[in-house]
């Protein structure tokens, strides 16, 4: 993972790609991640925006603290393409 991560984001990347998929990672946690990475903020619909020098991806409207599973999915693939994705440990 990137030296730019702190412990708090490293734990949110963690839970963001945890198995099985978590159902109470906050968007607020998210956001703090995302903000390392490039610039997020709300769109007027209630949309998180995430932008940065590869392009811009919107996250579908946010109904409450908590993301949904498309939106973890779509915030793992996100990580990915940025070379964020934790290592795996041999079983």
């Amino acid at each position: 993972m990137s030296n730019k991560l702190d412990h708090h984001h490293r734990h949110t990347v963690q839970r963001l790609f945890a198995h099985p998929l978590g159902h109470n990672i906050q968007w607020v946690d998210v956001v703090c991640l995302l903000e390392r990475l490039g610039t997020v903020h709300e769109s007027h619909r209630g949309a998180w925006v995430f932008s940065d020098e590869h392009g811009t991806l919107s996250f579908g409207k946010n109904r409450g603290r908590e993301l949904t599973e498309d939106q973890v999915m779509r915030v793992r693939h996100l990580l990915q393409s940025r070379g964020l994705a934790p290592a795996r440990s041999a079983a």
